[in-house]
């Protein structure tokens, strides 16, 4: 069983009354990318701060590294690398200076500054001034100084927002090579789901303030993968069939809908339905794109 890096309970946030972030549950395991998704206003951002103990909870339970974050604040965050919003930088100073300016309160050897500078792809770039770096080089430099710790735990905010599509695949190509090459689990937030179906491994959404899905990519695709829908000539005679050789399915606007099934097995319940007398008018597979299903468990708040 996988190590769990990050684990709350009924984690809860209110201000004033109204609840920003209510009863969530996360569940990120080591070693993974964790795409924690949702509109913009939906809570990322509150959640992100109360795992890194910028702001406390009203009630509910942070654990990381299987510690409790209340009990063990200090020694957890030694461990945690993060850029919240934007990255903070002295505009004057190279990337070199800034970077120092940081490596001398966390106390690291300097040739960790080198080797995050390789990490993000910034080598040679690191004498110049940082007001002159684009806004996709500034984040990377944002980045690597959340790396100058040797962090176990890398927690991402929106990193993406703002760039162009050059910058985020720079973005992206850098996260998806921190677990494999550094070791480092990332938790990465962002409000798009295209941006998270390319980089991560799991997938927690939020919707006003509570999660409403959280499972792998993987089973994401598999429940946004549409339905096989057939004109038949006897349409209740053929779901009667279909319905006893174990395929599900039902009738809609006269026409027979089953879910999503594997070529063999559609090709085998046609020569069924065929060999039982019904004609065939159409086949068609309707796709539901993952953006679709995206919006139907967030406006619907559906599990």
């Amino acid at each position: 069983m996988k190590e769990t890096v990050i684990e709350t309970k009924d984690l809860l946030k209110e201000y004033r009354g109204r609840a920003a972030v209510e009863r969530l549950n996360l569940n990120i395991g080591k070693g993974e990318i964790y795409g924690f998704l949702g509109p913009n206003g939906a809570g990322k951002t509150t959640t992100i701060r109360m795992l890194l103990g910028l702001i406390k909870p009203t009630s509910g339970q942070i654990k990381v590294f299987g510690q409790e974050l209340r009990k063990n604040k200090l020694q957890i965050l030694r461990k945690v690398g993060s850029l919240v919003e934007s990255p903070s930088y002295y505009g004057h100073l190279s990337a070199l200076d800034n970077l120092e300016a940081i490596r001398r309160i966390l106390n690291v050897p300097k040739q960790r500054i080198a080797e995050v500078l390789d990490i993000v792809s910034l080598t040679g770039e690191e004498k110049r001034p940082v007001k002159g770096f684009s806004l996709g080089m500034k984040q990377r430099l944002g980045i690597a100084a959340a790396l100058l710790g040797s962090p176990e735990l890398l927690i991402l905010d929106e990193p993406t927002n703002g760039l162009d599509p050059s910058g985020i695949q720079e973005i992206r190509s850098l996260i998806k090579r921190l677990p494999e090459e550094q070791g480092i689990t990332v938790l990465v937030s962002s409000h798009l789901l295209s941006e998270i179906e390319q980089m991560a491994d799991t997938v927690g959404i939020i919707r006003q303030g509570k999660m409403v899905y959280q499972d792998s990519i993987a089973h994401l695709q598999q429940q946004a993968a549409g339905d096989l829908r057939l004109a038949v000539s006897e349409p209740e005679a053929a779901l009667a069939l279909a319905l006893r050789r174990g395929c599900g399915g039902e009738m809609q606007d006269g026409r027979l809908v089953l879910p999503r099934m594997s070529d063999a097995r559609v090709a085998l319940l046609i020569k069924e339905l065929v060999e039982d007398g019904h004609a065939i008018y159409r086949v068609e597979e309707r796709r539901q794109s993952l953006e679709e299903f995206f919006l139907q468990v967030v406006e619907g708040g559906a599990s």
